[in-house]
């Protein structure tokens, strides 16, 4: 007597009504989320504004360069780019976790109250202060160089780091390994300890060294500072547990080029 207790799918009565397999449901399923997490209609809509936005400053840039204004115009137009590349960068190289998110725009009322400052003293050191505004106009010769340097040379580490950690790249901080989780040290990494924050901890204070917004200028350096070293003293406990050793010496001989950290 046959002890066999499998069941062709074919002999199913409701075979025909119900063509996947359970492996094609559950592809499905993630399909979906993937879906309901990335919004086409938005994700759209965000990346033809922020490219409206840096197309039309990048212009001003232009048509405003004999001028002393240009600088505003330069700064949106980085701005924008650096949120296009968050999801751009993510988008075809971490392809898994990608989502409407990803651009960053909703980046923590910190980060909107900070940039909102940094427009504010601009305008009001041009429009009210202009006579002490004009003294640090005479500085730009040092200024505009230094503050161009660190905010293409910021966005420039912050991206490779993106690009070469792929898929070990997350904009969270991971609190469980995955799977094909790696320690990534290769490239930017055999230089800085934590590249994604370095390189937007520079690009952030170059934004303000272009300004010539010696407030702003501040206030990015403690704020950002101030959470990077909270961020990395968190994310080190879980990649010392998912590395053990190997992130040990890892962390022991390269730095993070962030001032004391």
């Amino acid at each position: 007597m046959s002890t066999d207790t499998s069941v062709a799918a074919d002999a199913s009565p409701d075979a025909a009504a119900f063509p996947f397999t359970f492996d094609q449901l559950e592809s499905l399923q993630q399909l979906e989320r993937h879906v309901e997490r990335n919004p086409l209609d938005e994700i759209s809509l965000t990346a033809m504004l922020l490219g409206v936005v840096a197309g039309v400053t990048l212009l001003q840039t232009y048509y405003q360069r004999n001028t002393d204004h240009w600088q505003i115009f330069l700064y949106i137009f980085f701005l924008a780019s650096f949120h296009f590349l968050e999801y751009y960068i993510t988008a075809r190289y971490n392809t898994q976790k990608v989502k409407a998110s990803s651009f960053l725009l909703r980046n923590g009322i910190a980060y909107t109250i900070a940039h909102s400052i940094s427009l504010l003293e601009y305008l009001v050191g041009v429009l009210i202060f202009s006579s002490t505004y004009s003294q640090f106009v005479a500085y730009s010769w040092l200024t505009t160089p230094l503050g161009l340097l660190l905010v293409v040379a910021g966005q420039l580490v912050r991206s490779l780091a993106m690009i070469q950690a792929s898929s070990n790249f997350s904009h969270i901080v991971a609190t469980r390994r995955a799977e094909k989780h790696q320690l990534v040290t290769h490239g930017v990494y055999s230089i800085f300890r934590h590249p994604s924050y370095a390189g937007f901890f520079y690009w952030a204070l170059g934004t303000q060294i272009l300004l010539r917004n010696p407030f702003s200028f501040v206030l990015f350096a403690v704020l950002l500072w101030r959470f990077f070293k909270e961020r990395i003293e968190d994310e080190e406990q879980y990649l010392l547990v998912f590395f053990g050793k190997e992130y040990k010496t890892y962390r022991e001989t390269t730095p993070t080029l962030i001032p004391f950290i």
